[in-house]
């Protein structure tokens, strides 16, 4: 397990299997070892309208695999613990409440 801070200062855990879970995806390798950044220096995030524990963390990339894509990563944030669930590329950002920065894309 990796341990990472996010943009708020909160531990955000990265279990052994959610990694391999993330790597089952191989445009997703050269991705992995940047969760750190992204958590810790996202362009935007937003709160899923599906999962309020769910936070999304985005960066964009101009150079990935499949073009240019947002890099997000999936925290799921509970009152005394939080972790990432996933990430992926996309090719939009999520609707939802925009946490960070306080105007949206």
């Amino acid at each position: 397990m990796e341990v990472f801070t996010d943009y708020l200062g909160r531990h955000i855990r990265l279990t052994w299997e959610r990694r391999a879970h993330i790597l089952e995806h191989p445009e997703m390798q050269e991705w992995v070892d940047k969760i750190p950044e992204a958590l810790a220096r996202p362009e935007w995030v937003v709160r899923s309208r599906f999962d309020p524990e769910s936070e999304l963390f985005y960066v964009w990339k101009t150079q990935t695999l499949v073009g240019p894509k947002y890099f997000c990563v999936v925290v799921a944030v509970k009152p005394d613990d939080a972790f990432v669930l996933t990430a992926y590329l996309t090719d939009a950002v999520m609707k939802g409440e925009v946490l960070w920065p306080t105007s949206g894309p």
